[in-house]
């Protein structure tokens, strides 16, 4: 994800440089403003797609996303997808960012990359912004301006803007069912019993897709951009290289598996990408009804979405764990991913007896 605050910024992980002098020269002649002197930051949030802020000079600031080091599934992290849904959603849904650059050539940087817009403002994750804090009603706002980017995501014409062959709606939660399952046999390191009763249970309760819409894939409070002194304001939605065509309901659900409330078991609390706390954001009620009434989508199979997205969850979290276990990455942030893989299996199993609704 690309976090666009100051205090989200460091210098590259030693593991995950690349030759910036290669990168300026190539830039050079392909950017505005690339003439100049470049400075290389890395943004810290995130655990996938690596994310570097591009200075030149004083004037000019760009983003840059490749995918993370080692090996992952081949639909992951594709960045000439995002390319192509940012390069026609930018002029018809304002919160995604302009995109100017793909470079599928890996000698420039060791890796496929894009270059886009960044987009200032602050990032919700576990605290609330002192800004917002002292504002009434605060993370209501926040709340209620997710869920109506969401309704005007999912509203948009894909056809009319050449999307039509981005993916295949038709079974589309089938596969996307048997796709997390093979991804976690490919990075378990041991058998679940939970998980196999999880994915039977999945199976088991497809339930029939709605019509099919843009589907962005990992809709989350800390994938938005806020503007600062305005917390109804959302300037920007990111994180799009996995978006599709497909069932919209699954994006509803990602966005409440990361939404926590009061009371929740104490393992999401910690885990959730965004504040905790009786700060007033919707409730995961309220969010599934203010979707169903901005949408006019009917939202009775939820609970089905809501296990399915704590399952893809848990699957990514065992795939970090893997990557690091196999010398992949030596982020030690994804040492113990494992216990926490395991944690939200039995999150999965809660939700696929509606104890997340």
């Amino acid at each position: 994800m690309c976090s666009q605050q100051m205090n989200d910024l460091q210098d590259p992980r030693p593991d995950e440089v690349f030759d910036e002098a290669n990168l300026a020269a190539f830039l050079a002649s392909e950017l505005e403003g690339a003439d100049q002197p470049m400075t290389v930051r890395q943004f810290t949030g995130g655990m996938a797609n690596l994310t570097y802020l591009l200075s030149f000079g004083d004037t000019r600031d760009y983003v840059l996303r490749r995918p993370p080091i080692g090996h992952f599934a081949p639909t992951a992290h594709d960045m000439s997808r995002e390319f192509r849904v940012l390069s026609v959603l930018n002029p018809v849904f304002r919160y995604a960012p302009r995109i100017y650059l793909y470079v599928e050539d890996p000698s420039v940087i060791g890796a496929p990359f894009l270059i886009m817009e960044r987009r200032r403002g602050v990032v919700v994750r576990h605290a609330m912004p002192a800004s917002f804090a002292a504002m009434p009603n605060a993370a209501r706002m926040l709340s209620e301006a997710l869920v109506d980017a969401l309704v005007a995501f999912h509203a948009v014409d894909y056809d009319a803007i050449g999307l039509s062959g981005l993916g295949k709606p038709a079974g589309f939660v089938g596969r996307q069912v048997q796709g997390w399952y093979r991804r976690w046999n490919a990075a378990k390191l041991a058998d679940s019993p939970v998980v196999e009763e999880l994915y039977s249970w999945l199976v088991e309760n497809m339930p029939e897709s709605p019509s099919p819409t843009l589907v962005h894939n990992d809709y989350k409070l800390d994938n938005t951009i806020f503007a600062p002194d305005d917390p109804s304001m959302m300037t920007a939605l990111l994180d799009w290289d996995m978006c599709t065509l497909g069932d919209p309901l699954l994006d509803l659900a990602t966005l409440l598996t990361y939404w926590t409330e009061p009371g929740d078991p104490e393992h999401l609390l910690l885990l959730t990408p965004m504040p905790t706390g009786d700060y007033g954001f919707l409730t995961r009620k309220q969010i599934i009804a203010r979707y169903a009434e901005g949408s006019g989508r009917d939202v009775g199979d939820i609970r089905f979405y809501q296990a399915l997205a704590h399952f893809r969850w848990m699957v990514y979290m065992q795939q970090m764990h893997f990557r690091y276990a196999r010398g992949m990455t030596k982020d030690h942030r994804f040492r113990r991913l494992d216990e926490t893989a395991a944690l939200l299996a039995l999150s999965a199993l809660q939700a696929s007896r509606g104890e997340f609704a």
